[in-house]
């Protein structure tokens, strides 16, 4: 890591800023200084987001005012940006200062391929065309890790995993090197192995260009991982700010605090397995294959997604899915929902074949299996009242009348942990965190007997995902709901789930009882995953990080691991014998 200099190369003063009455940051201040990180923490709606933008003055296109304040950018080249022109604006944005943006589909153009919105950035910013273009562009997948770099280049958006999109935002923000990266919830939709590159990644940047990054992240093991300072919101005010050892070994304020106790810790135990019972849910062989066509004269291609799948589960069991991204996990989702169609196997609910149904007669079941999606903004009509998003599925299927459906939303957004007054909103006026809690409330609406979360917790804050995994497990004890839950939080996995399986290149490589799995892993694949699982404490961060006293190795995928626990419930790396 670079020398942190004394000389701040952001400075943020008494900044303010409200959406029309609604005051959501008052009176932040906070300097970054080069070769710092500088994480910002706080629950969903507690103003981090509001700041980041602030930063690039993007907030006023979101509706929003900065009203009090001032923010400038110091070095060779100083900026108040609060006098910039949009012009100057749009060459400091990506270029000196870039920011990773919270959810990838929303902020990647949907009708441009990958390898266009990269050029654009290497044109606008460094002057480059053609061929030279074309290469940096592949270069910058590249260095995030992206399989097939060439090929990702020719793709669209919506071909991308949720994790390999949001790599590429990444490799469109470090494309020109800036001196401050602002990362927005950049690991939130990365598997555990990809975020330890990622973090790496960034930590390697900082080493060579001196570059500043402001973090904003719910995951107390980033911070831990990352930070250098630490700066907790809540409801748009300062709470506190301190160096990360002292915010983790003796935090002053009660919310900070609070944030702690609700941190999940790999190794804090699991739900007891369920007795064996008749499955509701059974996946037989399952195999999903996307088909690419050749053209008038080109050869077809089949790209396997999910190989020869079999899983079962029971009434109020939690079956934790856990994987790399692109590993197959969302598309097995979406095969046993049958959003997408299998190649071969079977999936039976309460004994009833689903693949062999035509859409008429799957259209009764569908009531039964519901889908918390990983994208909560992508996955809501932002066309709709928060009241019709939230009751809609139960109005379908005449469970709801008309008359009656505020009155649910009301009481299914209560569950989540929403106000009585967000039934009558729109999307955009919600966070990303509050944005999957209507997901969440809105799979709920109709009493299924299997939910499917694909990362339905990946977006909240730290005290959120636990009163909302709380929720689920309550709603699981008193109507016997079963949940596939697919989360790259091993942790947040294993608090919840009954039992884990493994999930590898379309194929599940291990598969049993929650603690099974973590403490005696026998797959290499497995033991790699919980070697890359950031703890949260600063003094067990891994080599490359700075400031880390006891540094763990970082252990290659193919070395043979095992996992040791020490006293406080976290698990260090170590060579097995």
């Amino acid at each position: 890591m670079a020398a942190i200099t004394s000389e701040p190369i952001l400075s943020v003063r008494n900044l303010g800023v409200c959406f029309g009455e609604h005051r959501a940051v008052e009176d932040v201040s906070l300097d970054i200084r080069p070769g710092e990180t500088l994480a910002l923490v706080g629950e969903s709606g507690s103003g981090k987001s509001a700041t980041a933008l602030s930063i690039l003055r993007l907030i006023e296109r979101e509706g929003g005012t900065i009203d009090t304040g001032s923010i400038r950018l110091n070095g060779q080249h100083p900026l108040d940006i609060m006098a910039l022109s949009n012009r100057d604006l749009q060459r400091l944005r990506g270029n000196r200062i870039s920011m990773v943006f919270q959810e990838p589909m929303t902020s990647l153009n949907p009708v441009m391929r990958v390898g266009e919105q990269l050029i654009e950035v290497f044109y606008r910013h460094r002057g480059m065309r053609g061929r030279a273009a074309i290469q940096a562009a592949e270069q910058a997948l590249d260095t995030v890790r992206i399989p097939e770099p060439a090929r990702r280049l020719t793709q669209f958006p919506h071909e991308l995993s949720g994790g390999l999109r949001q790599r590429v935002m990444i490799a469109m923000a470090l494309a020109c090197r800036p001196e401050v990266l602002i990362a927005d919830e950049p690991s939130t939709a990365l598997d555990v192995t990809t975020q330890a590159e990622i973090l790496q990644l960034i930590r390697t940047l900082q080493a060579e260009l001196g570059m500043a990054v402001l973090f904003i992240t719910h995951d107390m093991g980033v911070v831990a991982e990352m930070a250098d300072q630490v700066c907790v919101l809540r409801q748009g005010r300062m709470v506190e700010q301190a160096d990360v050892h002292l915010i983790f070994e003796a935090p002053k304020a009660a919310y900070t605090r609070d944030l702690m106790a609700a941190t999940p810790r790999l190794g804090c135990g699991s739900p007891q397995p369920l007795p064996q019972t008749e499955p509701v849910l059974a996946v037989d062989n399952l195999s999903t294959s996307f088909v690419q066509p050749g053209g008038l004269f080109g050869k077809r291609r089949e790209t396997p997604a999910v190989r020869n799948v079999s899983l079962t589960l029971s009434r109020g069991e939690t079956l934790g899915l856990v994987g790399e991204s692109g590993c197959g996990k969302s598309t097995l989702a979406r095969s046993i929902l049958r959003l997408i169609e299998p190649t071969s196997g079977t999936v039976a609910l309460d004994g009833t074949d689903l693949t062999s149904l035509d859409q008429n007669r799957l259209r009764p079941h569908r009531r039964n299996t519901q889908m918390i999606f990983q994208d909560p903004f992508a996955s809501l009509n932002p066309r709709l009242m928060v009241r019709d998003l939230v009751t809609e599925p139960a109005h379908l299927h005449g469970m709801v009348q008309a008359r009656e459906r505020r009155d649910l939303a009301v009481n299914l957004l209560e569950k989540v942990d929403l106000e009585a007054d967000a039934a009558d909103r729109f999307p955009h006026q919600f966070s990303g965190g509050q944005r999957q809690r209507i997901c969440i409330a809105r799979a709920l609406s109709v009493r299924p007997k299997v939910i499917v979360a694909d990362e339905a917790v990946s977006a909240l804050d730290v005290s959120i995902a636990r009163r909302v995994t709380e929720l689920l497990s309550d709603i699981q004890a008193s109507e016997g709901v079963a949940l596939l839950f697919i989360s790259h939080d091993i942790a947040v996995v294993e608090r919840l789930s009954h039992r884990i399986a493994v999930m590898y290149r379309g194929e599940i490589v291990e598969i049993g009882p929650s603690q099974s799995v973590l403490r005696a892993p026998k797959h290499r694949y497995t033991q790699h995953l919980l070697s890359a699982v950031p703890i949260p404490n600063p003094s067990f961060r891994r080599s490359g990080t700075s400031g880390a006293p006891n540094a763990q190795p970082r252990l290659p995928a193919d070395s043979g691991l095992a996992l040791v626990e020490i006293a406080d419930g976290h698990f260090v790396r170590a060579e097995a014998a």
